[in-house]
């Protein structure tokens, strides 16, 4: 069975320890967002890794592949969002985001 790598990245901490008030202020937005809306946890992280996905944010999508394993998704609803980037992204994108879904994983 897969599991998922938890970890923060150094950069984000050290970046958070070093200047706490963006910190706190980028903290609070992300709070009031969620909250401004109806979607559950796990939808609203769904989302947040198909729009990091299109992107191409690789760090952020880990991040949110992350969090999305905590609200309840699974491997296989993570790796649907790839195929589904597909037909707007192209084939070798659809892949670095499979690729990037497997990092965080592990067998």
């Amino acid at each position: 069975m897969s599991t998922p790598k938890d970890k923060i990245p150094k950069r984000f901490t050290r970046f958070m320890e070093k200047y706490p008030e963006i910190g706190k202020a980028y903290s609070d937005l992300g709070d009031a967002v969620h909250k401004a809306g109806p979607l559950d946890d796990k939808t609203r992280a769904l989302v947040k890794v198909a729009i990091s996905g299109g992107a191409m944010l690789e760090g952020a999508f880990h991040s949110h592949i992350r969090k999305a394993v905590q609200a309840g998704a699974t491997k296989e609803e993570l790796q649907h969002i790839a195929f589904l980037a597909l037909p707007t992204i192209g084939f070798p994108s659809m892949m670095a985001l499979l690729s990037w879904i497997d990092d965080i994983f592990t067998d």
